[in-house]
C-alpha cells in the first residue's frame, strides 16, 4: 500500500517566499494547501502549481480559524515589506497575533508541527554583531516599525507560551533579508528597488549614507531552511536564524546591481527611516549544526535571477 503523501499548509503560500515553498514542498511530493487573502500575495506567483492535483488554493485570511487538515504548518502570512506594513499597520499585528494563534489551536487539534516565520527585525536595530538567537534585540516599541518587530515578537512570545501550556510543537525561524524571483517591483527592499531603478535608467535611492550593512540569502536557500526546520525531529522548540552571514555596505550592493546591469544610473540620497537598522549579520551557527544547513547561492547568481525576473515583466 503506497504511503500517504504528507499535507502541508502554508499560510501566505501565495507571497514571495511563500509561493517558493508551496513548489518546494510539492517537489517533495507533499500535499500543499496555500491559504492566502492576497492583500500582498499574487495569483501568478502559484498559477504554475495551479496544474498540480495535489496543490490547492484556499482563499482565507488568517485572522479567521483555520479549517484545514494537515500534518504541518507553516505560518509566513503577514505583509514584511516596509512599504506594506506602514500602510497596513493593524492587519500586520492582527497577522501576527491572532493569525498565529489559529495556527497554533490548528496545530493543536491536528497534532501538526509548526514553522512560525518570524524575522531578523525582532533584533531591531542591534547593539551587537552578528546578531545570536540569544540575543533579546534593540526594538522601539511604539515607533513606525513596531507593527512589524513587535508583531513578530508576540508571536514568538505566544509560540512558546502554547508549547509550554499545551505542548504545541512549534519552530521559531527568524528569517534574515531575503531575495530572489517574485518579488515585486514596487516592494519597496532594497534589491528589487536598485534593480527596477536601474533598468529603468532612473537614479538608485540609497537612505542614510549607504554605510548601513545587510546580509542577502537566495529564496532557494532560506526555502531548504524552512523544510529542514520542519521535518528535523531536534529543532521542535528551537529559535533558529536562516539568513546569509556575508555581510555587506548598501552602497556597495549598488556599485554591484550597477555593473551587472551595465547601468549608468547615479545614486539619490535620502533620509535613513525611523528605526532602520544599521547592521544586519546572522549568526547561523545553530542552523548549520541543528540542520546541517547554510546558503549555497553566492549573490551574483542571486542577483542574476532577480534581474532576469524584472527584465523578463516579473513583478
Amino acid at each position: 500500500m503506497a504511503k500517504k503523501a504528507k499535507r502541508a499548509v502554508v499560510t501566505g503560500g501565495a507571497g514571495f517566499i511563500g509561493s517558493h515553498l508551496c513548489d518546494a514542498l510539492l517537489g517533495d511530493g507533499c500535499e500543499v494547501v496555500c491559504l492566502d487573502n492576497f492583500v500582498t500575495g499574487s495569483a501568478a506567483n502559484v498559477a504554475d502549481a495551479g496544474g498540480n492535483p495535489r496543490f490547492t488554493v484556499m482563499e482565507a485570511d488568517v485572522t479567521e480559524p483555520l479549517e484545514v487538515e494537515a500534518d504541518m504548518i507553516f505560518h509566513l502570512a503577514s505583509p514584511a515589506s516596509p512599504l506594506d506594513y506602514y500602510a497596513m499597520p493593524v492587519e500586520t499585528l492582527m497577522a501576527n497575533s491572532l493569525g498565529t494563534m489559529n495556527c497554533l489551536d490548528a496545530a493543536a487539534r491536528l497534532g501538526a508541527r509548526m514553522v512560525m516565520a518570524s524575522t531578523s527585525e525582532v533584533y531591531g536595530d542591534p547593539e551587537v554583531s552578528p546578531q545570536t538567537e540569544e540575543y533579546y534585540g534593540h526594538v522601539n516599541p511604539v515607533g513606525l516599525r513596531s507593527c512589524y518587530d513587535e508583531g513578530k515578537r508576540f508571536g514568538e512570545a505566544l509560540c512558546k507560551a502554547c508549547e509550554r501550556m499545551y505542548e504545541t510543537e512549534v519552530v521559531l525561524v527568524r528569517i534574515f533579508n531575503t531575495y530572489g524571483s517574485r518579488m515585486r517591483r514596487d516592494d519597496g527592499r532594497v534589491i528589487p528597488n536598485f534593480v527596477r531603478q536601474a533598468l529603468d535608467g532612473e537614479p538608485l535611492t540609497v537612505y542614510g549614507d549607504g554605510n548601513q550593512t545587510r546580509s542577502f540569502c537566495h529564496v532557494s536557500d532560506m526555502v531548504k531552511g524552512l523544510i529542514l526546520a520542519m521535518n528535523t525531529e531536534e529543532a521542535a522548540g528551537e529559535v533558529i536564524n536562516l539568513g546569509n552571514p556575508n555581510e555587506m555596505r548598501v552602497i556597495d550592493l549598488a556599485a554591484r546591481i550597477r555593473e551587472k546591469i551595465a547601468s549608468d544610473s547615479g545614486l539619490t540620497f535620502e533620509a535613513l527611516p525611523q528605526d532602520d537598522p544599521l547592521q544586519r549579520k546572522p549568526d547561523i551557527t545553530k542552523a548549520m549544526k541543528l540542520l546541517g544547513w547554510a546558503p549555497r547561492v553566492g549573490l551574483d547568481e542571486g542577483l542574476d535571477d532577480v534581474i532576469a525576473w524584472f527584465t523578463e515583466g516579473g513583478g
